[in-house]
């Protein structure tokens, strides 16, 4: 049994439909159905046909790519999706052989999968998450036991690391994504509890707004009010639950949070989970768009980011974090 990375476009235009059509996909969908190909060479050929004017070497990336896709992952193996929509990366089994289907105009080359679990990125060690952020949209993941740790996490028991050495493999990174999943292992270690409300209460102060943050021990619902204006009597007012634990929060926590919205006259609510939501959960807030907001590990970073230099100098401290610019280089 093997793991594979496999993503649903470059900004996750085919995750929604991956994910509830119980599929794998690849782009490429200039091209017809390559069931009936034996070798890579016909594989090129359509491939060059399509492409004349691209690198050999990037030529050479992408026909090994759409290969592995349709030949060389079998049925019983594992596949990891990097969601865009969240901080969390699906993992799936295999079940069926490739297929050539239209099921939407992006979604043509596929592979039949059931989904196992949805894992927010926090939880994967390190040197998992740098193989995760291959800048591929097909590849094995196979340095320092990943598949068998994968398995330990889907099984819920700790990752273990059987190597003697961890090697992050040389696969070309995605830099921003691997700095940022650094910064997310960093906060849940060190903002645990209620710690992670003191967090976001700093960047809601940061955002200029006037908070009345509740002390540890139980809130009754409510972790942190928040409003604008000087003395904090102006609209909108917010009602913000916040979770720390790495369990995704289902709708029943939404509900609640709607509750006490309504018990201390408050007109919108936050509600950040760090181990992100339900399917159900998102749903519902989504039909309460212009009252709800739902944050995950990877919307909380946002916010640091955007607002990390109006943060106090103790929390600063705390998390010390460096702005830095590199440039894009593009083939």
């Amino acid at each position: 049994m093997s793991l594979w990375l496999v993503r649903a476009g470059q900004h996750g235009a085919q995750e929604e439909t991956a994910l509830n059509q119980n599929v794998v996909t690849i782009g490429w969908n200039e091209f017809s159905d390559l069931s009936n190909l034996k070798t890579r060479d016909e594989l090129a050929k359509i491939y060059w046909k399509e492409y004349p004017d691209v690198s050999n070497n990037k030529a050479g990336n992408q026909i090994g790519q759409i290969w592995r896709f349709v030949h060389d992952i079998q049925v019983g193996d594992l596949v990891a999706l990097p969601l865009k929509t969240e901080s969390s990366i699906a993992i799936g089994r295999v079940e069926g052989n490739y297929e050539y289907r239209k099921l939407t105009e992006e979604v043509r080359h596929i592979r039949r999968v059931k989904w196992i679990k949805t894992i927010p990125r926090s939880e994967f060690d390190q040197d998992v998450l740098y193989s995760f952020g291959a800048i591929m949209t097909v590849c094995r993941i196979e340095r320092n036991d990943a598949e068998k740790r994968v398995v330990q996490l889907l099984e819920g028991r700790k990752i273990e690391i059987t190597d003697t050495e961890v090697s992050i493999g040389e696969e070309d990174i995605n830099i921003e994504q691997s700095a940022q999943d650094q910064i997310t292992k960093y906060v849940g270690i060190k903002f645990k509890g209620h710690d992670l409300a003191r967090l976001v209460d700093e960047i809601l102060k940061a955002q200029g707004y006037v908070t009345k943050r509740s002390l540890p021990g139980p809130d009754g619902g409510v972790d942190i009010l928040a409003s604008a204006g000087a003395l904090g009597f102006d609209e909108p007012r917010i009602c913000v639950q916040v979770k720390s634990s790495t369990s995704p929060v289902d709708v029943r926590i939404l509900r609640e949070l709607q509750g006490v919205m309504s018990k201390v006259k408050a007109g919108s609510g936050l509600l950040v989970s760090w181990g992100g939501f339900t399917s159900s959960a998102k749903k519902e807030a989504s039909d309460a768009f212009f009252s709800i907001r739902l944050w995950d590990q990877g919307d909380l970073l946002k916010e640091i980011f955007k607002d990390y230099e109006r943060f106090g100098d103790e929390l600063k401290a705390e998390l010390p974090l460096k702005r830095m610019w590199g440039l894009v280089v593009e083939e």
